[in-house]
């Protein structure tokens, strides 16, 4: 980073909640969700002109395999920190994805899901990853938290599909939505971006839904919520108190959708409470090779932390999803997970009195301390 990057990134991390101790948090998101549905489809969607051949999300991010989850379980379990708490990944989930078989049996009139447990049935190699997320959490390596219902924006898309958006129709024929081109001008994996304020009441209706459906292929309740690209309308934070959601991830400055083009924009801090009572919490590190493969991910996120701790501040690294999936490319998987163990290692050599934990469990910490 430059000097003006440094002390913009130091600045911005100075305001809000504070301790000594020398917390370690991994946030990943975007776990149940589809992204790119196969190598063919990539390979389709490339030949047909849609510009996504660069882009580390279509290349390869996907539904996560059982093999995807038992080779960043194999390396978490590695290590423990003074406590004896493994390293653990606050997993930011989906729960739901597109019944694509029944959208277009309505001709695109009516939006349907399906519980992400029902979409790996169609999948080659992942027949056990809804018993990884479970066992993940109760072994404490990876314990699932609320992204969304589904990391799609569905009255965006599927107003798109009504009126027959080229590209659109092509992504949804090959099962999936994430794609970026000259013809789709909208965001459709931010969820809760409001692009009218119409959108407002089913926006509510897709966080009830999604935490029910959460606790039901979960056990639990979630306390903590992402939402899916980062746009959200403040007025859904009511329907996520009353769904038990305790703690919220919004950017610093966030800017919230009202509908119609317009925004406001918020500022934000760790341990800063709203009008409900709900803590908000931040990230301040990276880890993301899969995006920067030119970068040194490893010291630049070692830094990030020892500054944090400088400021008596938990280090929150994002990482997400695309950085650990291998089905499509194993050697994305393989790459991030040699760095991860060097990452982790460097981390308790240089912090022996490290405590690694869950946003959630920060957020209890947090709670405890106002």
């Amino acid at each position: 980073m430059s000097i003006l990057q440094n002390l913009r990134y130091y600045l911005s991390n100075l305001p809000g909640w504070r301790t000594d101790k020398k917390i370690v948090i991994f946030e990943s998101d975007d776990w149940g969700s589809i992204r790119m549905s196969s190598k063919d489809a990539f390979s389709k969607l490339v030949k047909a002109g849609i510009p996504i051949k660069d882009n580390p999300y279509c290349k390869y991010d996907a539904l996560e395999s059982n093999s995807d989850l038992e080779a960043l379980f194999g390396v978490l379990s590695q290590f423990k920190d003074r406590n004896g708490n493994h390293p653990v990944f606050t997993g930011v989930n989906v729960v739901a994805n597109p019944d694509f078989d029944r959208i277009k049996a309505s001709d695109f009139q009516e939006y349907f899901f399906e519980p992400f447990s029902e979409t790996t049935k169609r999948y080659p190699y992942h027949n056990r990853v809804h018993q990884l997320w479970r066992e993940g959490a109760e072994k404490r390596l990876f314990v699932p938290q609320f992204h969304g219902r589904e990391h799609l924006n569905t009255q965006r898309w599927l107003r798109d599909l009504q009126s027959g958006n080229a590209d659109t129709r092509l992504a949804f024929d090959l099962g999936l939505w994430g794609i970026y081109s000259p013809l789709i001008k909208s965001d459709y994996q931010a969820a809760f971006d409001l692009e009218f304020p119409s959108d407002l009441d089913f926006q509510h209706t897709v966080i009830s839904e999604g935490v029910d459906l959460f606790i039901q292929l979960m056990g639990y309740q979630p306390t903590f919520f992402v939402p899916t690209n980062g746009p959200f309308n403040l007025a859904l934070e009511s329907t996520l108190k009353d769904k038990g959601i305790k703690y919220i991830m919004l950017d610093k400055l966030q800017k919230e959708p009202l509908g119609n083009g317009k925004y406001k924009t918020h500022l934000r801090y760790l341990g800063r409470k709203n009008k409900l009572g709900q803590i908000y919490m931040s990230r301040n590190a990276g880890f993301e090779p899969s995006q920067f493969p030119g970068k040194d991910n490893i010291n630049l996120c070692l830094h990030s932390i020892e500054t944090m701790f400088k400021l008596r501040k938990p280090a929150t690294i994002s990482t997400h999803r695309v950085n650990y999936i291998g089905w499509l490319d194993q050697s994305n998987r393989d790459s991030t997970l040699s760095q991860l163990d060097l990452l982790l290692k460097q981390i308790l050599l240089r912090w022996p009195d490290v405590e690694f934990m869950t946003t959630d469990q920060l957020g209890d910490l947090i709670s405890s301390k106002h």
